[in-house]
C-alpha cells in the first residue's frame, strides 16, 4: 500500500463532513456495534468469570480480523482514489475516522474490563496477575531463571541503524521495542532494537506454584522487558516496550487468469506476512521516539495506532481457561444424541421414511458425521458428493471421503479453498483428498462456495436412491458444540434431485439452472427472497394475514431492505433475529415502525439462517433454512442454498418453540433502535431473567433423561451422547 493511504484521515472537521440522515446504517460501524455487545458480556456478572475472560478474547480475535480484512479495504479504497460512498452516505476516509474513534473507545472499555473488573475478581478467587511492581524477590528470581532457560536462547535482538534495516515483522506477533544508551558514546544518542517474540512462547506464563495454593501469572511481554539488559551487554536499558502490527490479510485473486487456483492461493498465503500495515498496537507509556520511529517505519499515521493500558493481545488470555476452576466456568454439557437417527445400522431406512431435524449444539453433531461414515462404508452406496467450507483440524468427514474414495465409491469434495483464515487447513485437506482419488472441485469462478451440502446415491433395487444432508452450519464437529445451527436429512425425491443439480452445476457447465425448490444463489435466491417479501406486502394490503420472521447473522443488502421498507409500510408485521451486522434501521414512523430488531450474543454464537413468511401464496406458511444471509456477497458472489422446511414436526418445533423462545430472551439479548442503540429488551421488575440458551439445553438434557427411561423400560443400550 502507498504511503498516501496511511496519512491522517482528519483533515476536515468530523462536524463539518457529518451526512444527512438515511434510512440506513452503516455496516462497519454496526459491525463494531456488534463487537461491543461481545464486550458487554465481558463486563456481565451473569456470566462466570472465566468465560468471561473468553468474551474478551473475542472481541480482540473480532478486531483482529475486522482491521485485517474490512479496514484493509477501506484504506486500500483511499489509496486509489476510490470516493464511493457506503450505504449512508459516508466516503472511506469518513468511515476511517468514524471506525478509529469507536474503535479506541471500544479498546479502552476492553482494557479498563480487565483491568478493573476482571483481575481483581481473579484475584478474590486465588488467581493472580502480577505486574512487574507486584512481584516479590523469590518471584523475580524465578522470572529471571525462566527468561534465562526458555526465553534468552529463542530471541534474537535486531538492532535499528544504518547498516540494520528495519525488520519485516510478521502480522499479529509480539514484539518488544528497546530503548537503549551507549555509555561509552559522548554525545547523547539512542539507540533502538527489536526483539520478535517467537509465536511458540506462552504469552501468559504461570509462576511456580506457591505453597498457599494460589496460581500466580504473569505477562511474557513484562519478564521479557525486566530482562532485556541481558540481550544487550554494555548497554543502558532506557526502556522497553511491547507492540503489535496488524496487517492487511486480505487474499486478491484473478481466478480468471489464474490456471492453478490452488497453488495460487499457496503463494498468496506466503505474501501475507508483508501485507501493508493496518494497525499498530503498543503500550500507552512508549516514549516518543520509539512511538514516531515505528509510525514512521510502518507508514502509519496516528489514525490507526493505539495506546493501550492493558494487554496487547487478549486473544491468548483465552489459556486461562486450562486452569481447573469447574466453578469459575459454565455448568458443563454434552450434546444429546436422541434423535432417531442414533441407530445407525438404520439410518437411511429412518431418513426414507421420515425427514431428521436436529438443532446444534443441543443435538450432537454426531448423526451428520454417522451420515458420511455410513455411507463411506455401505456396499450399497456408489457415490458421496460433499462441500467443504471449513472443517475441523482432524475431520471425521474428511476421513470417511477418504475411505469411501479408496474403496472404489465414486467421491466428489467441493473444497472452498477462499474459506477466509482457514485457506491453508483447506489447501491440506483437497491434497489428501486428491491423493486418496477423491474428485476435488473449487467450485464456480468468482464465487466462494458457501452452501453446507451433502448427497449419498444408494443402490436399492434396480433404482439409485438420492440421500442429503443439508444445514446451516459448517461440517465441523468442533464449532458444532458452539454454534446454534440446524440440520436437516432428507430422501425426498423433489429436494434430493435438486441437491444433485447443485452439485452438477457446480462440477460441470450450467448457465442457467433452474430450481423450484431450493433457494440457490447466484440463481435465483435473490429474487425469491425479494418475490416471498413483496408477496406479504399484497396480503397484508388486501387485508390477510402477513408477517415475516428471519434470523440471520447480517442484513447488509440495500434492495431487500427497501423491500422490507415497502412490506412495512404495507402493512406487514416484521421481525428480524440478527446477531451482527444490521443496516437496516427499525422503527421509523413511515418507514419501517412495522420493523423489530433483535440480536442474541451468548454462551453459544447463533447461527442458524431461519425465515418465515406467514402467508405467500400457499395455504400453509413458507419456512426456509441454509447458509445464507441478506447480504449482496451470499446473494451474488457465494453458493448458497435455503430449503424448504416441509417436515409437519419440524414445521411445528419452528413456529411454537424455536422462534418464540428466540424471541423470550431477555437476558442475552439487545433491542435495535432508530438511533443505533442496543438496548435490553423491557422488563418488568417481576419478569425473571429468561436464556433461550439455558433454555434449550434444559430441554436437551430432559429429553436425554426421557429417552434413557423408555430404553431402561425395554432394557435397550443408552442413547450415545
Amino acid at each position: 500500500m502507498a504511503k498516501s493511504s496511511r496519512k491522517s484521515t482528519s483533515t476536515k472537521s468530523a462536524s463539518s463532513e457529518q451526512p444527512a440522515r438515511t434510512a440506513y446504517f452503516n455496516r462497519e460501524l454496526s459491525w463494531l456495534a456488534f463487537n461491543r455487545r461481545v464486550l458487554e458480556q465481558a463486563q456481565s456478572n451473569r456470566h462466570p468469570l472465566l468465560e468471561r475472560v473468553m468474551f474478551l478474547s473475542i472481541v480482540s480475535s473480532n478486531l483482529d480480523e475486522f482491521f485485517e480484512i474490512r479496514v484493509a479495504g477501506l484504506m486500500q479504497q483511499v489509496d486509489s482514489g476510490i470516493s464511493e460512498t457506503s450505504i449512508d452516505g459516508l466516503s472511506p476516509q469518513e468511515q476511517l475516522r468514524r471506525i478509529h474513534a469507536i474503535a479506541t473507545s471500544l479498546v479502552s472499555d476492553q482494557c479498563d474490563c480487565w483491568q478493573q473488573q476482571v483481575v481483581p475478581a481473579l484475584a478474590k478467587e486465588n488467581i493472580f496477575i502480577r505486574s512487574t511492581n507486584d512481584l516479590t524477590r523469590s518471584e523475580l528470581s524465578w522470572v529471571r531463571t525462566y527468561f534465562e532457560e526458555q526465553v534468552y536462547p529463542v530471541l534474537t535482538p535486531l538492532a535499528l541503524d544504518q547498516s540494520h534495516p528495519f525488520p519485516q515483522l510478521g502480522n499479529k506477533t509480539l514484539n518488544i521495542a528497546v530503548s537503549l544508551d551507549n555509555p561509552d558514546t559522548p554525545e547523547d544518542e539512542q539507540l533502538i532494537a527489536i526483539l520478535p517474540v517467537p509465536r511458540i512462547l506462552p504469552r501468559l506464563v504461570a509462576l511456580a506454584p506457591a505453597k498457599s495454593g494460589a496460581q500466580r501469572y504473569v505477562f511474557l511481554s513484562d519478564i521479557i522487558k525486566i530482562c532485556a539488559g541481558e540481550l544487550f551487554p554494555g548497554y543502558k536499558v532506557n526502556g522497553a516496550y511491547a507492540f503489535r502490527i496488524t496487517r492487511n490479510s486480505d487474499l486478491y485473486i484473478e481466478e480468471e487468469e489464474t490456471e492453478n487456483l490452488l497453488q495460487k492461493i499457496e503463494e498468496e498465503l506466503l505474501n501475507l506476512r508483508r501485507g501493508a500495515a493496518v494497525r499498530l498496537e503498543i503500550e500507552a507509556d512508549v516514549c516518543d521516539s520509539i512511538f514516531h520511529k515505528l509510525c514512521e517505519q510502518l507508514e502509519l499515521s496516528q489514525d490507526y495506532v493505539y495506546r493501550l493500558r492493558g494487554p496487547l493481545n487478549p486473544v491468548r488470555l483465552m489459556s486461562l481457561l486450562d486452569i481447573d476452576r469447574p466453578d469459575l466456568k459454565y455448568a458443563p454439557f454434552v450434546p444429546v444424541n436422541t434423535s432417531v437417527l442414533r441407530d445407525t445400522s438404520k439410518i437411511f431406512s429412518t431418513i426414507r421414511r421420515q425427514d431428521v431435524m436436529l438443532h446444534h449444539p443441543y443435538d450432537a453433531f454426531t448423526p451428520v458425521v454417522d451420515f458420511v461414515e455410513h455411507a463411506a462404508r455401505d456396499p450399497k452406496v456408489f457415490a458421496i458428493k460433499q462441500t467443504l467450507y471449513r472443517t475441523s483440524g482432524d475431520s471425521p468427514i474428511v476421513r470417511a471421503l477418504i475411505e469411501a474414495s479408496r474403496i472404489g465409491k465414486q467421491v466428489t469434495a467441493l473444497v472452498e479453498l477462499k474459506a477466509r483464515f482457514d485457506e491453508a487447513n483447506n489447501i491440506q485437506w483437497a491434497r489428501q483428498l486428491e491423493e486418496a482419488g477423491v474428485h476435488v472441485v473449487y467450485g464456480l469462478v468468482g464465487h466462494k462456495t458457501h452452501c453446507k451440502l451433502c448427497l449419498v446415491v444408494r443402490r436399492e433395487g434396480k433404482r439409485m436412491k438420492h440421500y442429503a444432508h443439508m444445514g446451516t452450519g459448517n461440517y465441523n464437529p468442533k464449532t458444532a458444540k458452539l454454534y446454534t445451527d440446524l440440520s436437516c436429512f432428507t430422501s425426498k425425491a423433489k429436494i434430493t434431485n435438486e441437491v444433485a443439480h447443485v452439485f452438477n452445476t457446480l462440477t460441470g457447465f450450467g448457465r442457467s439452472p433452474t430450481f423450484r425448490h431450493l433457494l440457490v444463489a447466484p440463481f435465483n435466491l435473490h429474487r425469491r427472497i425479494n418475490e416471498l417479501i413483496a408477496q406479504e406486502a399484497r396480503n397484508a394490503v388486501a387485508g390477510k394475514p402477513a408477517r415475516i420472521i428471519a434470523k440471520m447473522n447480517s442484513l447488509v443488502d440495500k434492495t431487500t431492505i427497501d423491500s422490507l421498507y415497502a412490506a412495512s409500510q404495507a402493512g406487514v408485521k416484521i421481525y428480524l433475529i440478527i446477531r451482527g451486522i444490521c443496516c437496516l434501521v427499525p422503527g421509523v414512523k413511515g418507514l419501517s415502525e412495522n420493523i423489530r430488531v433483535r440480536s442474541v450474543v451468548g454462551r453459544f454464537l447463533e447461527h442458524a439462517r431461519i425465515f418465515y413468511f406467514q402467508s405467500s401464496t400457499r395455504a400453509k406458511p413458507l419456512i426456509y433454512a441454509g447458509s445464507a444471509d441478506w447480504m449482496t456477497r451470499n446473494f451474488v458472489r457465494r453458493i448458497e442454498v435455503l430449503f424448504p422446511v416441509d417436515d409437519p414436526d419440524a414445521r411445528r418445533w419452528i413456529m411454537k418453540e424455536l422462534l418464540p423462545t428466540e424471541r423470550k430472551d431477555n437476558e442475552n439479548s439487545r433491542m435495535l433502535h432508530a438511533n443505533g442503540s442496543y438496548l435490553p429488551p423491557p422488563k418488568s421488575e417481576s419478569e425473571l431473567g429468561f436464556s433461550l440458551h439455558d433454555y434449550f439445553i434444559a430441554s436437551a438434557l430432559k429429553r436425554a433423561d426421557d429417552v434413557k427411561q423408555a430404553d431402561d423400560a425395554l432394557d435397550l443400550p443408552t442413547a450415545n451422547p
